[in-house]
């Protein structure tokens, strides 16, 4: 069986109209730069107020990619 060694680094994303947007978001961009994303781990959820209103739903997530030989 082989071995295998992971990092793990965290990501916020954003969006108007979700927190599962802001996710995927995060996700999205991060697959354009980083392969073999494995586990994404919600970490945290806030949401950015303006004039009283939910304005931006962010995501923070801790996720993990697979280092390749």
């Amino acid at each position: 069986m082989a071995e295998s060694v992971y990092k793990i680094i965290d990501l916020v994303g954003s969006s108007t109209t979700s927190w599962e947007d802001a996710a995927t978001n995060a996700i999205d961009r991060a697959s354009k730069s980083v392969r073999d994303l494995r586990i994404a781990e919600v970490m945290k959820l806030d949401i950015k107020i303006e004039k009283g209103k939910p304005a931006q739903f962010r995501t923070n997530l801790r996720v993990s990619f697979k280092y390749q030989d």
